[in-house]
């Protein structure tokens, strides 16, 4: 019997990806000052409740892990999750200096991350949680999330 590679991991059950995600952003907070799980919880559920699958919930605990060098690329390569999950935070890992006008189209490309993005810029967007931040913050972001849902025809 060969030993050359080890077997096939099997892949990271929800609760394994939700308290990796939990894990990864330790200590961080969103720009109101909270702790930054609460955000990736309620993507998760925002995706759930927008009749996501396993591997988009997946995703949206992940979603911002790359981007926010929470965990590396390399750890996405080779984490025991489907290609589709992957893909889908790699598609919503934004780039330095990318135009909003490619980051959607990359998104809208990758079969699964749109609902993914909707969830978020949902959460993002929550009035509640913008009206704890300075008016010209909460304005800018607004606009950005706006535009963000225009450019993936989520108006």
């Amino acid at each position: 019997m060969s030993h050359d590679s080890p077997p096939p991991a099997r892949p990271l059950s929800p609760a394994e990806v939700e308290a990796t995600a939990r894990a990864a952003h330790a200590g961080q907070t969103d720009k109101a000052g909270r702790p930054y799980a609460e955000h990736l919880r309620a993507v998760a559920e925002g995706v759930r409740a927008r009749g996501g699958d396993d591997e988009q919930i997946a995703a949206a605990w992940l979603h911002d892990a790359v981007e926010d060098e929470a965990l590396t690329e390399r750890w996405l390569d080779e984490a025991p999750l489907s290609r589709r999950t992957k893909d889908i935070v790699l598609a919503l890992t934004k780039r330095a200096g990318e135009p909003p006008e490619a980051y959607a189209a990359r998104i809208l490309a990758t079969p699964g991350a749109a609902l993914v993005k909707e969830a978020d810029l949902a959460h993002n967007a929550d009035p509640a949680r913008l009206a704890v931040l300075d008016e010209a913050t909460r304005t800018r972001l607004a606009e950005k999330y706006a535009r963000m849902r225009a450019l993936l025809g989520q108006e």
